[in-house]
């Protein structure tokens, strides 16, 4: 066990930034904005950073807390996580630009751990135990290839994530919408309950603001959706995608963006001769392909374009 003073020490010598504000959606789903100490990095809409904690931080379930070994003590517990992103502050007239603001936000949820004997040390714990106002770590780095840059003016643009894997997608909608992109742009977003649905209200003054844009979403576990769950694949599957929006899923003019669930991306595996396959169930990535799409490989770049968050 460290000291008081110890724990002081350690944040000072380690942290660099604030967490300036909380919105609590709910329990286990939070939005937070984090100031750093210095001047914001500038970003590309899609990029990530990484924040952290000091292992010797306490957790909001101490009866679930790790045995963190000897080479783990003094330590920060660091986790990557794209920058998401608010859109607007009260007029979604008037679309924010990442230039003007003086903190970065981020799109979080509490990943529960079982305190085995030997995992790492986890973050998310720690951060539900932090106020407004307290400190904590941040990376000076804002990198990813999760970018808008293969991006034409004529193309249609769809975001498909689940959970909180629609936070960078918050950052390239608003970016695409501030430049005055004019075909279509498609937001899905699927999660388990409503409640979940942290930018639900933000996105759907957009939707009535801008013809091109439509925000769907979807929930997997309320009452209404026991007996028939839909999920993202199953909108293009059954062509309801196209149904709903008016749009064509034609790989000639359109990019699809992918973050969250490993299962709703599908990322297909190589092998050394460059033979593909898909995993099991099938995922976008699959769907897409079979359309004509192209996902991305290494320097081989297409039009599907996935970033995985666990």
């Amino acid at each position: 066990m460290h000291t008081t003073e110890e724990i002081r020490a350690l944040r000072e010598q380690h942290y660099n930034a604030t967490l300036t504000e909380i919105h609590e959606l709910n329990p286990e789903l939070w939005i937070i904005r984090v100031k750093p100490d210095e001047d914001l990095p500038p970003y590309q809409p899609g990029q990530y950073t990484t924040l952290g904690l000091g292992d010797w931080e306490p957790t909001n379930d101490p009866a679930h807390n790790e045995d963190v070994n000897e080479k783990l003590k003094n330590k920060l517990v660091r986790r990557a996580y794209s920058m998401s992103f608010p859109m607007y502050e009260d007029d979604p007239g008037q679309l924010l630009d990442p230039a003007d603001m003086d903190f970065y936000e981020f799109y979080i949820t509490l990943v529960a751990r079982d305190g085995e004997e030997g995992q790492d040390p986890s973050l998310t714990p720690r951060l539900w135990m932090l106020k407004e106002g307290d400190r904590l770590w941040m990376g000076p780095k804002v990198t990813g290839h999760y970018t808008l840059e293969h991006i034409a003016p004529d193309d249609q643009v769809i975001f498909a994530a689940t959970g909180t894997g629609e936070a960078p997608h918050n950052c390239m909608i608003a970016d695409l919408m501030r430049n005055g992109h004019k075909p279509a742009i498609i937001s899905l977003v699927c999660v388990r309950y409503a409640r979940d649905l942290g930018y639900q209200a933000t996105n759907e003054r957009l939707e009535r603001l801008h013809p091109n844009y439509h925000y769907i979403t979807l929930t997997t576990r309320e009452a209404q959706n026991l007996n028939r769950k839909v999920y993202i694949q199953d909108l293009v599957r059954t062509g309801e995608l196209e149904d709903q929006t008016g749009i064509v899923l034609d790989p000639e003019r359109t990019h699809v963006y992918i973050c969250g669930n490993p299962d709703m991306i599908g990322v297909p595996k190589y092998t050394r001769e460059g033979d593909k396959s898909y995993p099991s169930p099938t995922g976008m990535v699959e769907l897409l392909e079979a359309r004509g799409f192209k996902a991305d490989h290494r320097r081989d770049k297409g039009n599907i374009h996935f970033e995985e968050y666990w």
